[in-house]
């Protein structure tokens, strides 16, 4: 689509017309040659007295290339542009970090899967999370694996292949065989700190109690309130084991609660999977559409035509005086 961006401009069109008409040009008569007897003198010449030097009036061509450089100038002043199509860019609204607990633990053969059958509970956690990551095309996601210390496996990325696929390489004990479940937070809470999105959940599954962080949990849940960091809190496990195998169902709650998040707990790969897709209810997609469309600026092409037409004018004025030349010379010899 062509458009003027200053269209305004144009009525500046009649200008030269009112500038003619109002101030017309000024004009003055006076004698070339001042002696007491000059009429004595013409009479007896049997001349009359003329006109000296009087202002040259415009040509044909003039007047038609007068008006049409002062069109071309005025349209490269209200500056021609061609608007493209518009192009639209989706921008997330939100940073979701996925942090998982793989501790040895989490090879504990004790899920079932909805036919029933055993399996360990990391495998049961790697197939409900991927496909909750199917289901969040339009959040910046990250992942965390944590045990006896976090580690950042991917950070905040639109690539969410690349987050399924690391997902799908971990084990149980990559991470140590212990939980340090509030440095995971902790770690959570640097990553967040390079994050411009307005809205920031953390989801934490983990399947045991913290016994290996060197910040406590409640404490790092603190933190990450103070910086607007939402938690959800997923237990999975057995709460009446004993040792570092039970599960700290108390502190996942505080933590969730402290920072505005919910706690939930999984006992099967059913229950886990219902779990991700209350999570996906309650952190509805959140997105911002920015749409601009680019402009060409096309003001070079009326005022380049413009100071063609001036060169051409004065390019043809200039050979008609030289063929104008000879005839001269040979009316002055005769």
């Amino acid at each position: 689509m062509y458009t003027l961006d200053h269209p305004w401009l144009l009525l500046l069109l009649p200008v030269p017309l009112l500038v003619w008409w109002l101030l017309p040009p000024y004009r003055e008569q006076t004698p070339a040659v001042r002696m007491p007897f000059f009429e004595d003198i013409t009479k007896a010449a049997g001349i009359g007295a003329t006109e000296g030097s009087v202002i040259p009036r415009a040509n044909l061509l003039q007047k038609i290339i007068g008006p049409i450089c002062w069109l071309l100038v005025l349209m490269a002043l209200a500056r021609p542009q061609y608007v493209e199509p518009p192009i639209e860019k989706t921008e997330p609204q939100r940073d979701l970090m996925l942090a998982l607990d793989l501790s040895q633990s989490m090879d504990t053969r004790d899920f079932r899967d909805p036919s029933g059958n055993l399996q360990a509970r990391a495998d049961a956690v790697k197939t409900v999370v991927a496909d909750f990551i199917d289901r969040r095309p339009d959040d910046r996601l990250g992942l965390i694996a944590f045990g006896d210390a976090p580690y950042p496996l991917v950070p905040f990325t639109m690539d969410h292949g690349t987050v399924r696929a690391m997902l799908a390489d971990t084990l149980p004990g990559m991470a140590g065989p212990r939980t340090a479940m509030g440095d995971a937070i902790g770690l959570s809470i640097k990553l967040f700190q390079q994050s411009q999105a307005p809205d920031k959940v953390l989801i934490v599954l983990t399947d045991g109690n913290d016994t290996a962080s060197k910040m406590p949990p409640d404490k790092a849940a603190g933190i990450a309130n103070d910086n607007h960091i939402r938690i959800h809190t997923v237990g999975i496990g057995d709460p009446g084991a004993q040792g570092e195998q039970k599960l700290d169902t108390a502190m996942l709650e505080k933590i969730a609660t402290t920072t505005g998040g919910r706690y939930f707990f999984g006992q099967d790969e059913e229950a886990l999977s219902d779990i991700y897709t209350l999570l996906d209810e309650i952190t509805p997609a959140n997105q911002k559409t920015l749409s601009w469309r680019p402009r060409i600026e096309l003001f070079h092409y009326p005022l380049g035509a413009a100071i063609l037409l001036v060169l051409l004018y004065h390019a043809a004025m200039w050979l008609m005086s030289i063929r104008a030349a000879p005839q001269v010379e040979s009316e002055v010899e005769a």
